[in-house]
């Protein structure tokens, strides 16, 4: 019988602390190339605000792209492992991972037992580089001896394939080989659908209390998948070890992982890593953030001359957040810097999501180069464009007049529109854009950077060399 996490807190002996920061464990092997395995795990649990504690089964040494060497524990030192940390700190849940050999699944599957915390048990396999991650006799000690003390099996579909003997090809096949898993013995089971392409959706599916739950998300194009299980099931222990019920977890996990899929890291000469650590980025950097653009407000109020650059609809100054997905993780200022005689001065102390000009720019250049995070806007004229390329800077420019008719029809896809065409003349991402105007739009310099206050200070000295 398994002990939800509430019953294991009212009558478990765990340290104080424990009562606001759950512990989780992986049981799992090392990936050398820090993209899937304990790594991936680790970083999982820590963007989740939960503790990670680890039982290491197996050593590998592998990339991106190959799996050279493999190095297994005892299963006596992995089954102490769990004990040490159960009997010391609790655990909330647990996940495993690589386990590799039969001896090493009965020893887990025992301690689990004994411990009684919930175990999502994501039934490793095979590698991406196709390199065996579990002995051809082990898996009949998975199906014996985990899966009746698992709380959550997370098979991808050859996985599922193959402890089924079944092909997957449709949401129902996904179902039926979700109700056989789960005659198997565990409480629950979810059929990864990264490897199932129904209408370009990458489409989950739970079967738990004799319900079938089904969770889509859009297929992402990317090559940033390595580790892909690995944070999945992470993500899913994290959420039960927050004291979140399985549905629950599985729709969040869901979100986490597309989020880390998107945007994963493109190194190395194979299938990139995942980034589980995309959100926390994100929300890390919030106040950094803020604290530019309002730098930048101060340079632009501070200055001399520079309403000389200030177009009829005022200057605004945008930075956003390393991985931003909408105008809402863009720092603005609201009502922007309006001219004051000869300086500007702005109606308001920057938010996110101030201004959706400025930020339908940086989301979309910023697919071209992350690092173009800020952009700042000035008044167009002949003098700041030579005045910017003596600073080193390239430009290029969009024609508003050639803009199709079935692009003006849609609300706000004019700038991402211009912006496609700017890189394309130049074959990248410039660092300043503008353009000459069209009936009822006024002429514009729009200039990029890393950050507001550096795009501030440039269009300052603009705003020198041409007053």
């Amino acid at each position: 019988m398994h002990i939800t996490v509430k019953d294991k807190r009212r009558v478990g002996n765990l340290a104080s602390f424990n009562d606001k920061i759950p512990v989780a464990i992986t049981i799992a092997g090392s990936d050398s190339g820090g993209g899937a395995g304990i790594q991936a795990d680790l970083k999982t649990f820590a963007a989740l605000r939960v503790h990670g504690t680890t039982a290491l089964t197996c050593i590998t040494a592998q990339n991106t792209y190959s799996v050279t060497a493999v190095e297994c524990l005892k299963p006596e030192i992995v089954r102490e492992q769990i004990k040490q940390v159960a009997e010391d700190m609790g655990i909330d849940a647990g996940k495993t991972g690589m386990l590799y050999a039969k001896e090493v699944i009965a020893a887990v599957a025992e301690e689990v037992s004994r411990h009684g915390f919930p175990l999502v048990v994501d039934p490793v396999m095979v590698a991406k580089s196709g390199a065996l991650l579990l002995k051809p006799d082990a898996e009949e000690a998975l199906r014996k001896n985990l899966f009746p003390v698992a709380f959550a099996v997370t098979p991808n579909r050859f996985e599922a394939e193959k402890l089924t003997g079944r092909r997957i090809n449709s949401v129902d096949d996904a179902k039926k080989a979700a109700e056989e898993i789960y005659a198997m013995g565990p409480q629950a089971v979810v059929i990864k659908g990264g490897h199932l392409n129904i209408n370009d959706k990458s489409i989950d599916v739970l079967y738990y209390k004799g319900q079938h739950t089904v969770f889509s998300a859009p297929r992402l194009d990317v090559k940033t998948t390595h580790g892909t299980g690995c944070s999945f099931s992470a993500a899913i222990t994290a959420f039960l070890a927050r004291g979140e019920d399985l549905p629950s977890a599985v729709k969040l996990a869901k979100e986490f992982i597309t989020e880390a899929i998107k945007f994963g890291l493109n190194i190395g000469k194979g299938v990139g890593p995942v980034n589980p650590m995309a959100r926390l980025y994100k929300e890390s950097e919030k106040y950094a953030v803020l604290r530019s653009v309002k730098e930048a407000k101060d340079i632009l109020e501070s200055a001399q001359h520079v309403a000389k650059i200030a177009p009829e609809v005022g200057i605004n100054v945008a930075m956003a957040l390393p991985y931003a997905e909408g105008v809402n993780d863009v720092a603005a200022i609201p009502g922007r810097l309006m001219r004051t005689f000869d300086k500007v001065k702005a109606a308001s102390c920057p938010e996110f999501g101030a201004s959706s000009h400025l930020a339908r720019y940086l989301l979309e250049i910023m697919k071209y180069d992350r690092e173009k995070r800020a952009a700042i806007n000035i008044k167009y004229s002949e003098e700041a464009l030579a005045a910017l390329r003596e600073m080193g800077l390239k430009s290029s420019s969009y024609d508003r007049r050639e803009e199709p008719e079935e692009i003006k029809q849609i609300e706000g896809m004019t700038i991402p529109w211009g912006v496609r065409q700017a890189i394309a003349k130049v074959g990248g991402a410039p660092d300043v854009i503008y353009h000459r105007g069209d009936l009822g739009k006024e002429p514009m310099i729009v200039i990029f950077g890393k950050d507001a206050a550096t795009l501030a200070r440039i269009a300052v000295e603009i705003s020198r060399k041409v007053n």
